[in-house]
């Protein structure tokens, strides 16, 4: 019988080596209805195309709100015309996005050129918990600047907001390389 209480008891204890962690709490897995798009309907300055699940909201001096209610986020987009002061516009643009550098684990640029249609510009991705994870500017560098700025209704959680973010880039990819300034 003590032989059987001893191995017992030493599987008992020669069992347990590892220790016992809660697991993570999960994220919900997202589906995003696919995309399609449809000319700015907005007499602007400039036209793009925007998504079709996205509600555009007309806001004074020629800016926009493209609302996701679905995803809890909106692109609030800024125009401002050129009047000699594009270095400015410029500097305040890149210092909205460096603003954010406390809270960003990297900021990632990417340019965007097109000769043809005057549209030149750059897109940052800020990874990490920053208030703005993708923002945007476009210029035809002698009239016409527009900003854009993704934020969504939320404390920031990149590691729970990442599928969103990169469903609405595709977005705004789609916004600037279908963008046309007005003549």
């Amino acid at each position: 019988m003590r032989k059987l209480l001893f191995l017992f008891m030493l599987t008992i204890f020669s069992s347990c080596k590892e220790d016992t962690l809660p697991k993570p709490k999960a994220y919900l897995s997202l589906e995003y209805p696919n995309k399609s798009y449809t000319q700015l309907s907005l007499q602007r300055p400039f036209t793009f195309k925007v998504a079709n699940n996205t509600i555009v909201v007309n806001e004074p001096n020629n800016w926009l709100k493209i609302k996701y209610p679905d995803l809890k986020a909106s692109i609030d987009i800024t125009y401002r015309p050129i009047k000699n002061n594009l270095k400015e516009l410029l500097t305040e643009a890149e210092k909205l996005v460096f603003k954010h550098a406390v809270k960003a684990e990297q900021i990632i640029p990417k340019d965007f050129v097109n000769k043809d249609k005057r549209v030149f510009g750059s897109l940052y991705e800020i990874t990490g918990n920053a208030a703005s994870n993708l923002q945007f500017h476009v210029t035809d560098s002698t009239n016409n600047f527009v900003k854009g700025s993704l934020y969504f209704y939320a404390r920031p959680n990149y590691d729970s907001i990442l599928p969103a973010v990169e469903y609405i880039k595709e977005d705004i990819l789609k916004l600037v390389e279908t963008l046309e300034w007005e003549k």
